[in-house]
């Protein structure tokens, strides 16, 4: 399935909670995929799993080794999603981890609507790595 591509301009317009909005999506999809893939466990097992990937925290711990690899677009896109100011902020979540993972996310949806697949999908496997190689022999 292919969608629509929008240019740079068109996409700079959007907020970058939009493109947060976005990647989100994005980035579930590919834990979710990349999850079903690779084991062979119930959804529910799966799930608990996936939350490991996209919480907050997690996405904080990625953007700690995945950061310098942006490119200066990307970390334009970055500070834009950092500083966004959302009307909530997760209960759950501390205030800077949520701001990262926004900002995160915010890349994320950005390289998807421009089209950069191929960079998208880069950034992704950097990204599932930085958590499986933070987890113990038996996924923990």
């Amino acid at each position: 399935m292919e969608f629509r591509k929008l240019d740079n301009i068109q996409v700079n317009q959007l907020s970058p909670l939009v493109l947060a909005f976005v990647g989100d999506s994005v980035f579930d999809l590919f834990i979710r995929s990349r999850l079903a893939i690779k084991k062979r466990e119930s959804a529910h097992k799966m799930h608990v799993k996936a939350t490991r990937y996209v919480k907050a925290s997690a996405q904080s711990r990625i953007v700690e080794v995945v950061y310098d690899k942006f490119t200066d677009e990307e970390k334009t896109v970055f500070r834009r999603g950092r500083n966004a100011k959302s009307a909530t902020i997760p209960k759950h979540a501390d205030v800077i981890d949520y701001r990262r993972s926004t900002a995160f996310e915010a890349v994320l949806g950005y390289l998807y609507l421009i089209g950069r697949k191929e960079r998208l999908l880069e950034i992704l496997d950097m990204a599932a790595k930085v958590i499986e190689e933070g987890e113990g022999p038996n996924g923990q």
